[in-house]
This record gives C-alpha cells, structure tokens and sequence, in this order.
C-alpha cells in the first residue's frame, strides 16, 4: 500500500462514525438506510461517510435491485495493522528501557515508611475551624 493510500485510510478512520459503520459492516452487509438508523444525521450525511470510507478502500458497495448494500472490505485494514506492527519491536525496545530504569532507580532508593502526618493536620486544621 502506498503512503498516500495509507494517509487516505486514517483518514477516514480518524472518525468515531466511520469507525462504527465499520464495525456494524464487520456483522454483515447493510444498506444505507440499516447504517443510518442508529446514528441521529441525515442519509446525506451517512452517504457522505459512506464515500469517504469508499475512497479509502474500506468499503464496497453493489447494487440488488434498488438497493446498494455496503460490504466491509478488510484489506486496508490488515495493510494498516501491518504497518502499525512494524512499529511495535521499537514500542517493546522502549518500553524495555523504560522498566530497566524504575527497577535500577526502585532499588536505588531505600524505602520510607508511609507517614500520615498531613492527614492528621488537615483534620486538626478543620477541628479548630470549627471551634472558632
């Protein structure tokens, strides 16, 4: 997948509508008027999503009779994970860095017995408040 195609399918699931035609689609086909029910916009507005979520490759729509029901096309969807997955040894490296230094600075530092003197205070402070 190029990059632009890439950008094209963020895009259009950057969002929470498109994402959750998606995953209506992700059930089986539907109609634009079965995607548009549980949302509170007009038809043109879902048909709007519709053709951003086509643009991107994400959906794909025939035609039955009068009706032009929508399918889900997961490709740019494995093509999107592949990407993000290429990521994740850089994501595991830092988050392995990240623990390597709170166990060396954990250790580092000796451990002080909680103390609970500013509760005791604060309630002084109200006790004395209350009296005056």
């Amino acid at each position: 997948m190029c990059e632009e195609d890439l950008s094209q399918v963020f895009a259009a699931l950057a969002d929470p509508t498109r994402r959750a035609i998606l995953a209506r689609l992700a059930g089986g086909d539907a109609t634009v008027n079965e995607l548009a029910e549980p949302f509170d916009m007009s038809q043109p507005s879902i048909s709007k999503h519709l053709k951003v979520l086509e643009r991107a490759g994400l959906i794909s729509r025939t035609r039955e009779a009068q009706t032009r029901p929508c399918h889900l096309e997961p490709a740019p969807l494995f093509e999107v994970a592949n990407w993000v997955e290429a990521y994740r040894s850089l994501w595991n490296a830092s988050f392995d860095r990240l623990d390597a230094l709170l166990n060396t600075n954990a250790k580092a530092q000796p451990k002080k017995p909680p103390t609970s003197k500013g509760r005791k205070t604060c309630s002084k402070i109200t006790l004395r408040s209350r009296k005056a």
